[in-house]
């Protein structure tokens, strides 16, 4: 699944790409990709509506229209945003097309591609953004888009009980870290994902903050993460390369390039997998 560096990336492309452009027409092929509002209300929202921001909270993608509707796109799992040419060849599990207006001598098409169809396109009016989209309300602080340190991370911990590899995940107490991004900032702080919150000094969590904005924003600076086993690519159809700099994630069995000696380890928690070297992160 896209975590918030990959996500940063699109945004940026779709910033670069799509911002200031007019949507002239709309065609979905598959109700399920726009299926909170429905067809309708997505080429109703969107055909003849200048995109005007491009932003980010966590993993949801947002575009202001030039109306006051919000677009909200979420990836998922195989999700992508692509800008084409018009008459390139459109990729198998193309769900949303978006015609745009000419830019220097050229149309494009925006396309939203799914083939697991986990992920959404939803349009809506401004005032009715909390009742469409309350999970927008309850996420966490975003390491990148809003002040973030250890003393907010500690407030967000407090009254919190269990491991604190599930914790980074919850996207009520932080937005956007997915299973890529923990492993690899608990990684880098040496902590085993198991420890508990309340086994934390403020001094662990002060340097977890710190890992984490870094990490995110090295992998943004690489374009994200493109696994053998995902469908991410940024908007030009670009893989990322920050899978090159895992220290964990990705790498069991092999040597850990921390410490040199020892071998990485995988396990399977509560169905998700976990990376770590037993000897760096205690």
């Amino acid at each position: 699944m896209p975590e918030l560096p990959e996500v940063e990336t699109v945004r940026r492309g779709l910033e670069s790409h799509v911002v200031g452009r007019t949507i002239e027409s709309v065609h979905i092929g598959r109700e399920r990709s726009v299926r909170r509002v429905g067809r309708e209300a997505v080429i109703h929202g969107l055909t003849g509506a200048k995109v005007m921001a491009a932003r980010r909270r966590g993993k949801y993608l947002l575009l202001d229209l030039d109306t006051g509707d919000l677009v909200m796109i979420h990836l998922r799992m195989s999700g992508r945003v692509l800008v084409e040419p018009i008459g390139a060849p459109r990729p198998p599990h193309t769900h949303v097309v978006c015609r745009l207006s000419e830019r220097n001598g050229q149309h494009h098409e925006m396309w939203f591609v799914d083939p697991r169809t986990f992920g959404e396109v939803v349009v809506c009016e401004s005032d009715d953004v909390s009742q469409v989209l309350p999970e927008l309300d309850r996420l966490g602080p975003d390491p990148i888009v809003d002040d973030f340190s250890g003393e907010v991370l500690k407030d967000r911990l407090n009254g919190r009980r269990g491991a604190i590899k599930p914790l980074l995940l919850n996207q009520h107490v932080v937005a956007g870290i997915g299973n890529i991004y923990a492993d690899e900032v608990l990684h880098r702080v040496r902590l085993r994902w198991n420890r508990t919150v309340d086994s934390l000094s403020t001094k662990t969590i002060n340097a977890l903050a710190t890992a984490i904005t870094e990490i995110l924003t090295e992998a943004i600076e690489r374009g994200g993460s493109t696994l053998e086993d995902t469908q991410y690519v940024d908007i030009d159809g670009k893989s990322g390369s920050f899978q090159d700099m895992h220290r964990v994630y990705g790498r069991e069995g092999l040597g850990c390039l921390t410490c040199g000696k020892t071998t990485i380890r995988r396990e399977m928690v509560a169905g998700r997998s976990t990376s770590y070297c037993p000897r760096c992160q205690k």
